[in-house]
């Protein structure tokens, strides 16, 4: 029988392609999604409709606070592995819905980790953030670096999912795999992330906001080498590092079945070099709204990714060019757009 994985927030971005990816591999995969109004539902939907066409993908919609019915989703398949990639996302959001952010990212991941626990999972992996790097300008940043200084609730709140899962790893022994993504784009991308929104606004003539007037960097990845990572990251669960020192601790590995790594490019791109890219992909120039730095952000992201390299064997590499010119030619077709 084929392995069987649950996915938490199917219907999201990172979670949409991963199921697609997962099910044309032969695995049974069953998705989780509460469907909230975070950004357009009419999104979600589409993504849930390509994913129900699929034999192997089955579909519940349950949020994570709910207990009772994420327990009997576990207890009705059984699952080896589980991916967890349900969260209130969004640094900027977080400002001003804090409460959003500790029900569903610590409330829900507590509910996980319980679940996967008292169902004896194999592995579970979960969707940590760079964000988590928050104040520390050291570049590039690695797992081996401490992460004490976040800049905003979104932040704290990720960094909470890592020490939780250690807990379990350590008390339980349960293997745990934290994934600090950077700035994921793509094909069927979240509409409140920059890609997204200034596409948007250059089609329709409106100027675009640019955060700290263009000269932040961000490693931007591209989806297909976050889920690449993914796929590889699921045989490998993580074991007790017996060379771990608690006089000189190491906090990207540990006693305990727990890891963290890094998923970016290893390239960071300044802002006003990928508008100028996907300026070019559009043919039409942006009029751009020059603003300071956005409280949360962080002038700058750089992934260093050389321990899921050498575990994995594999390393992101899509190119800003190619990787936009893909999105782009995604959202012409999704929304019927001619050039």
């Amino acid at each position: 029988m084929a392995q069987r994985i649950l996915v938490t927030g199917a219907a999201g971005f990172i979670g949409f392609h991963l199921s697609k990816r997962l099910c044309a591999l032969g695995y049974e995969v069953v998705g989780l999604d509460n469907l909230n109004d975070y950004y357009e539902v009419s999104l979600k939907e589409s993504r849930l409709k390509i994913l129900s066409e699929t034999e192997n993908f089955k579909f519940r919609k349950i949020d994570l606070t709910d207990a009772e019915g994420l327990n009997k989703t576990f207890s009705d398949f059984g699952f080896a592995t589980v991916v967890n990639l349900a969260a209130q996302a969004g640094v900027r959001y977080s400002l001003t819905n804090p409460h959003a952010y500790l029900k569903s990212n610590l409330e829900g991941f507590l509910n996980i980790l319980e679940a996967c626990r008292h169902n004896k999972i194999k592995h579970l992996i979960y969707a940590s953030s760079s964000s988590v790097y928050g104040a520390n300008k050291t570049m590039p940043f690695s797992v081996h670096q401490n992460v004490d200084h976040p800049m905003s609730l979104y932040a704290a709140s990720k960094k909470s999912n890592e020490l939780m899962a250690h807990c379990y790893s350590s008390l339980f022994d349960l293997p745990t795999t934290g994934l600090r993504f950077f700035t994921v784009y793509g094909p069927y991308g979240r509409p409140d992330m920059a890609l997204f929104l200034f596409t948007k606004a250059i089609l329709e003539g409106k100027p675009i906001d640019v955060f700290n007037n263009g000269r932040m960097k961000r490693d931007f990845t591209y989806v297909d080498d976050i889920i690449e990572s993914i796929v590889r990251l699921i045989p490998l669960a993580p074991v007790k590092n017996p060379g771990w020192n608690a006089l000189q601790p190491d906090p990207g590995t540990s006693f305990a079945p727990w890891k963290v790594f890094n998923i970016g490019n290893n390239n960071p791109v300044e802002l006003l070099r990928f508008i100028e890219l996907l300026e070019e992909k559009l043919g039409r120039k942006a009029v751009k709204n020059m603003l300071p730095m956005q409280d949360g952000d962080v002038p700058e992201t750089f992934a260093d990714v050389e321990d899921l390299a050498l575990l994995t064997g594999f390393r992101p590499s899509t190119s800003p060019e190619e990787g936009i010119s893909r999105f782009v030619d995604w959202y012409k077709d999704y929304y019927n757009i001619n050039l």
